[in-house]
């Protein structure tokens, strides 16, 4: 599914900041959309969060950095962190290339995956968003 050129793929859920879930058996993968790589332009920079680590649903897992802007990136579950994309330290404009499979950000073991999910949004609910945010 795309809006406005901006891909949305289907089997994952969605977050008012942008960011993506995929959850992977008793782990998830996350990441930012391609809707916010593309605003944030070049990425130059990301700070990754560390292993081992334990981080609260909409609460800062780490950082991304553009020649225009330092961006937040919020945890869109609870957990903690199994593992970081360390090809990102190297190349982190991966995330700009690739934000659904190369540039992911994360996997984190959920501790409260259902009731997480349910303040997430589906792929047509971020769709819906995502249209109402461009026309404004």
């Amino acid at each position: 599914m795309k809006v406005d050129g901006y891909e949305i793929p289907e089997g994952l859920y969605y977050s008012r900041e942008h960011e993506w879930v995929k959850v992977e058996g008793d782990r998830c993968r996350v990441g930012i959309t391609d809707y916010a790589q593309a605003t944030l332009h070049d990425i130059v920079y990301v700070e990754l969060p560390k292993i081992g680590s334990r981080v609260s649903q909409m609460q800062q897992l780490g950082t991304v950095e553009s020649v225009k802007a330092v961006s937040e990136i919020y945890s869109p579950i609870s957990g903690e962190v199994l593992e970081v994309n360390e090809e990102l330290s190297k190349h982190p404009e991966l995330v700009n290339e690739s934000p659904y499979e190369r540039g992911w950000i994360a996997i984190i073991k959920p501790s409260s995956l259902e009731a997480d999910l349910r303040n997430l949004m589906d792929p047509r609910g971020y769709s819906e968003f995502l249209r109402a945010l461009l026309k404004k």
